[in-house]
Formats: C-alpha cells, sequence, structure tokens
C-alpha cells in the first residue's frame, strides 16, 4: 500500500477573475520509505504538486482529483483532521529557509514550537530539538538555538529547516527544491545529510527539483512533469539506459559535461509552455524533434512500459535512439 496516492490531480488558480489550470494530471504514488523525485523546468508545477498535497495552495483555487494519505482522503479532511495530518504525519522542507522563518524569533523557538503545539514540554523539546541539529550537521548547536535567523549563512540555515521537519517525526516528507538558494559544496552537503536521516528514519519523500542530477543521485524513482503534465515516471537505475521520453534525454543532454567542461551545453529549443497554454496534442511537440503528426493532434497518455510509465506516441520506436541525445556534447535535442 502507498503511504501517498496522487490521483489524477487538477488545479486551477484564479488569475484576473479567471481559473487558469496549472495542473492538468498527476497520478503518483509514494510508497513507505521510497523517494520520489519530481522533476521538471520551471513552471511545470512542480512546487504546486508538493503544495497541494499538504493543502497550502492560494485561496479560491480548485482541485480535482484526489490525494490520498494512508488510504484517507487530504481534501476531504476537515480542520482536526488537516491539522493533525500537517503536525504528524508530514513534513515539508521548502526552498528559501528565510522566507519561512520568523526573523524575530530565535532559532531555538523556531524549532521548539511544532513540539510544544503536540503538547511536549520545553525542557524536553529543547533537548530534542538540540540533538537533532547537531544530527544535521550543526556545530555548537546549543550557541545556534539562541541565535536569530540573520546570524546563520543560508547553508546552517536549510539544516535548520530539516531538523524542523525531522522533529515531528513524520512519515512522508515533502522537499520543495530545498538546495536552491545554496552554492555547489553546500548543497551537496546538504543533501547527504537528508538523504542519510530520511533512510535512518525509514521516511517516504517527494523531492521536488529542476535538477535532473541531483535528483537521480537521492532517489528511487524520477517522475518528470512537463506543462502540468507527467509524462514520465521510471526507477533511477533505468533513467540512463532506458529512456523513453525525448522530454527527459533533453534534461539530461542539458548537463555539464565533467569530461569536457568548456563544451557547449546541449538545450532543447523553443520555450517551456505553462500548462494554460497546451493544445490538444503532446505538450512538448513543438520542441521535440521526434514529433510527427499525430504528437500535434493527440494527447498521449500516461501508460506502463516495462518498469515505468510514459506519456509518448513513439516511446516504443525512439528506444535505443534517445541515449545519444542524452549524451553531453551530442546534437540539441
Amino acid at each position: 500500500m502507498s503511504v501517498l496516492e496522487i490521483d489524477h490531480l487538477a488545479v486551477d488558480l484564479p488569475v484576473e477573475g479567471v481559473l487558469r489550470r496549472v495542473l492538468h494530471d498527476v497520478t503518483l504514488p509514494i510508497a513507505p520509505g521510497e523517494a520520489v523525485g519530481l522533476v521538471g523546468e520551471s513552471g511545470a508545477g512542480k512546487s504546486m504538486v508538493s503544495r497541494a498535497v499538504i493543502r497550502l495552495l492560494p485561496e479560491g483555487a480548485a482541485v480535482h482529483g484526489d490525494i490520498r494519505y494512508a488510504g484517507d482522503s487530504v481534501l476531504a479532511m476537515g480542520r482536526p483532521a488537516l491539522r493533525h495530518f500537517r503536525t504528524h504525519d508530514v513534513a515539508m522542507i521548502f526552498q528559501d529557509p528565510r522566507a519561512h522563518i520568523n526573523p524575530v524569533r530565535t532559532v531555538g523557538d523556531f524549532l521548539v514550537e511544532a513540539l510544544v503545539e503536540r503538547g511536549e514540554r520545553r525542557e524536553s523539546a529543547t533537548t530534542t530539538v538540540t540533538a537533532l541539529l547537531a544530527s544535521v550537521g550543526v556545530s555548537d548547536p546549543e550557541r545556534r538555538f539562541r541565535q536569530f535567523p540573520h546570524e546563520l549563512s543560508g547553508g546552517l540555515l536549510q539544516r535548520v529547516m530539516i531538523a524542523a521537519a525531522l522533529a515531528v517525526s513524520p512519515t512522508l516528507l515533502l522537499a520543495d527544491e530545498p538546495t536552491t538558494a545554496l552554492d555547489v559544496t553546500t548543497q551537496s552537503d546538504v543533501m547527504v545529510i537528508l538523504d542519510a536521516r530520511r533512510r535512518e528514519r525509514g521516511l517516504a519523500m517527494l523531492f521536488v527539483t529542476h535538477d535532473l542530477e541531483l535528483a537521480a543521485a537521492v532517489c528511487d524513482r524520477i517522475a518528470v512533469l512537463y506543462a502540468g503534465l507527467l509524462i514520465e515516471d521510471v526507477p533511477t537505475g533505468d533513467l540512463r539506459r532506458d529512456l523513453r521520453h525525448p522530454y527527459t534525454a533533453g534534461l539530461l543532454a542539458s548537463r555539464p559535461d565533467p569530461v569536457s567542461p568548456r563544451r557547449r551545453l546541449a538545450a532543447i529549443p523553443g520555450r517551456p509552455l505553462s500548462a494554460f497554454e497546451i493544445g490538444p496534442g503532446c505538450p512538448f511537440a513543438p520542441r521535440c524533434p521526434f514529433a510527427v503528426a499525430r504528437c500535434l493532434s493527440e494527447r498521449p497518455e500516461l501508460r506502463d512500459l516495462d518498469t515505468g510509465r510514459v506519456a509518448c506516441h513513439r516511446a516504443e520506436e525512439l528506444r535505443g535512439q534517445l541515449l545519444s541525445i542524452a549524451t553531453p556534447g551530442a546534437a540539441s535535442a
């Protein structure tokens, strides 16, 4: 049984008084202890999926489909059940810690608050979170506990956010681009800590990122989102040896080549579409070098293909051809 089941999720947001579709159709199960990377370009709808799971969408949003946690519909939860879900079952790590930590309260106040709200005594909560700070790589945690957010670097603040998420002992962890604001070295350190703590605790994780390489390093499965549609879902081990969608191949090709660092990066031609812009066909068709007439007129359904799922009319034909595109330095996808 899946700990989280996202079932045909669609989201409309009000824009100048008109509802616009920002997510079309996302179906994604996550098993207990499994890490799933949700990958795509900016504007694909990745953060919208994670926020929908915890019901943090903007006012006026219309949600279709269902989101189930341990079999219970999150969308149907009343306020007491939703509060319990947010404080006991799920935790979220946001991409910019400075925007989500109160700047006029100490780090200790921020960390202890959730545990005190759950009925834990402040002394016990303080002991718990101080130990957590040390476990996520924060040196001298007693001193950091008394500091304010502006006194900490971005890397330390993101470690504080991870500690806050782990403090409530969740079953499900939502990580929404948690390393975007960090330099490369700090990003690597934070991901090692996050992955190690997740494995220790057996957490299910939805890891949202635009970095396909980063997701492949820490996740069991990769789900690829384009224009509000899930277009591929594949085990990480199959990602490079058995590519099934041209967009995924293009994302892999756009990464820097460590062997030839001066080589010009490959780029996917054209611009990514917003979910409300797509027509009746495949949303990637205008940018796809393999598109045929059917791709422009008929939207492919997400279907099973061996160990994964793919939404591409030509997936079987293209298997074997896409590896050359995904190789750094190959022709642009």
